[in-house]
């Protein structure tokens, strides 16, 4: 091996390590699981065993951490992914907690759109969910569900699948393909885990726990219309059935969101990530275009970076482009040669009519923001009291 292939090859290996070093993954048993298990448990081992990834180093929950609210552990816009970590896709990770009662795509009756999974609602169900990063090339980058199956024969839970779905299951690529997502699915949507409604806002919807002076401020401009007007997408009143607030309607906005350098795909600029209207069946309405999904609220003081292109990371930062979009764009965006301040950049210009304008978008440059810097904190506590696995002190 030449000298100069050699120093390519350690570089390469450099890089991968150094990708992988940035996920929360658990490394996989070294002894065999004693069958029979349910599905969900199956499904939890599948969800954390990075042999599933063609690279050997990324499982769902590197991208899905717990300790991340079930999104990304790390501040990286795009996650790493392909067969050795070398690629990176064009979205943040979104979080999966909450998504239960998420149902398929579709237009409501006033014709807004509403549920489906990823950013842009492709997938109909957790399961089709679930498929996507198997067979994303800029993810765990299995080429064929024949893939799939070949790796899951070479996990430590393998005899257990095979116990669950049948001996020959393997044989059948798509059949074991399709029993592998349906087990992820119904880890995400059984396990108390994904959806434990153990917050502090919890507790006092309990009557368990009382907010702070400064949290109960912060619910109050969280709901009130003429302020931070986040219940009109992030409902935070219990369900008529008396369930807890879910803190998503599982609509979706536009919102005008800065472009980010941070991923690659920026780096052309005639790039542009539509949303909705990327997607081939929805091509032609661009009143779509620029609209993802709406994530919810819960465990958000929990992850890293915000927003489906992840351009925040953090969650006060987040809160402040909110309410100051429009009155300090010049803090959010970029200036062109001309000097003047080129808002809403990751859209096309032809399609800035598509931004929401409610409140608290209803302000022009150099008016006062809906809230002041110190109501933003309050908000800000407010959302904190969103974290699952609060404790009374």
């Amino acid at each position: 091996m030449s000298a100069l292939r050699s120093l390519a090859l350690l570089v390469t290996l450099c890089a991968v390590m150094a990708s992988s070093a940035l996920f929360e993954r658990p490394l996989p048993a070294s002894q065999p699981v004693q069958p029979p298990l349910s599905e969900m448990a199956l499904g939890r081992l599948a969800f954390e065993d990075p042999l599933l990834s063609q690279s050997g180093l990324q499982s769902c929950a590197s991208c899905h951490a717990a300790s991340a609210g079930h999104a990304a552990p790390n501040s990286l816009a795009v996650q790493p992914g392909g067969v050795r970590l070398e690629r990176r896709g064009l979205r943040a990770a979104q979080t999966l907690g909450y998504l239960a009662t998420n149902g398929p795509f579709h237009f409501d009756a006033e014709g807004k759109a509403n549920g489906g999974f990823f950013w842009d609602g492709r997938a109909d169900s957790l399961a089709v969910q679930a498929a996507g990063p198997l067979l994303g090339e800029t993810e765990m980058a299995h080429p064929s569900p024949a893939s799939v199956a070949q790796a899951i024969g070479r996990t430590h839970w393998a005899d257990a699948f095979k116990t669950l779905y049948g001996q020959r299951i393997l044989d059948n690529p798509q059949a074991a393909f399709e029993r592998l997502t349906q087990a992820l699915a119904r880890y995400q949507s059984d396990d108390p885990a994904f959806q434990s409604f153990s917050s502090k806002f919890d507790a006092v919807l309990r009557g368990q726990a009382t907010l702070t002076a400064q949290e109960a401020r912060g619910l109050e401009l969280f709901n009130a219309p003429d302020k931070g007007n986040c219940a009109e997408c992030h409902p935070s009143a219990k369900q008529p059935d008396g369930s807890h607030p879910l803190f998503t309607d599982f609509s979706y906005d536009t919102l005008g969101v800065p472009r980010n350098p941070a991923i690659p795909a920026n780096s052309n600029p005639a790039h542009f990530d539509l949303g909705l209207c990327a997607r081939p069946e929805l091509r032609q309405r661009l009143d779509l275009c620029g609209a993802f999904k709406v994530p919810t609220l819960r465990n958000v003081a929990r992850r890293p970076v915000y927003f489906h292109n992840g351009r925040f990371d953090s969650l006060r930062e987040a809160t402040l482009f909110y309410v100051q979009r429009d009155t300090h764009p010049q803090k959010w965006y970029p200036r062109g040669a001309d000097g003047r301040v080129k808002i809403f950049d990751d859209l096309p210009q032809a399609l800035h009519d598509n931004v929401n304008r409610e409140p608290p978008y209803d302000r022009k440059r150099g008016q006062m923001p809906a809230l002041s810097d110190a109501q933003v904190d309050d908000v800000v506590a407010f959302l904190h009291t969103l974290t699952d696995g609060w404790n009374a002190p």
